[in-house]
């Protein structure tokens, strides 16, 4: 297709189709590692939409430790036909390793935003409606506690204020820079 006409809509179209997806395992995947309430009514919806892809994945690749290998393998599949559709989509035909280290960092980015995002959603919650319960709160309390339970060992409530949050955006920016860059760059370097 080249530099047509269509390249933008359909660029936009496999970002939208491919990328919800992908975000929908990528949060089973989170919410599985930390153990958050799989009987949550969010929980149960990403779990609906994403059982069509990862039930007949499971029959095939075993989980490992209480990893689940199957959603991995399926980020990692459909990342890169995502990456794939899109070089396809702009006339250029990528090579398989390029694909598959393209893939390992997008997925990394991809698990670092979902992470800043929780804990910005969680943040504005607690200045909006502190203490309120609904199942999304809870969801973004277990997705963000292993991040920030960390954060709040370094830098402890200061009067009352709760600084953690920005530790963790902080060290979830760094770990972006100092490890999904780089790879990034040798994805690069392998063109």
């Amino acid at each position: 297709m080249g530099s047509g006409y269509l390249t933008e809509p359909a660029t936009l179209l496999i970002n939208v189709v491919l990328g919800l997806y992908i975000s929908m395992v990528m949060l089973r995947f989170l919410f599985q590692l930390v153990r958050a309430d799989f009987y949550n009514p969010l929980c149960q919806s990403i779990v609906a939409v994403t059982d069509l892809l990862l039930r007949p994945l499971r029959r095939i690749v075993p989980g490992l430790r209480g990893i689940d290998i199957p959603s991995v393998v399926l980020m990692l599949a459909l990342q890169m036909l995502e990456i794939w559709l899109k070089a396809t989509v702009i006339g250029f035909a990528p090579e398989l390793v390029w694909l598959v280290v393209m893939a390992i960092g997008e997925l990394l980015r991809l698990a670092i935003y979902i992470f800043i995002g929780a804990i910005f959603i969680q943040v504005i919650i607690s200045w909006i409606s502190p203490g309120a319960y609904n199942p999304m709160t809870q969801l973004l309390y277990s997705l963000s506690r292993p991040v920030l339970k960390p954060a709040r060992a370094v830098v402890p409530p200061l009067g009352g204020l709760d600084f953690s949050p920005v530790v963790a955006l902080v060290g979830l920016q760094l770990i972006n820079m100092l490890l999904v860059k780089p790879i990034f760059v040798v994805a690069n370097g392998l063109l």
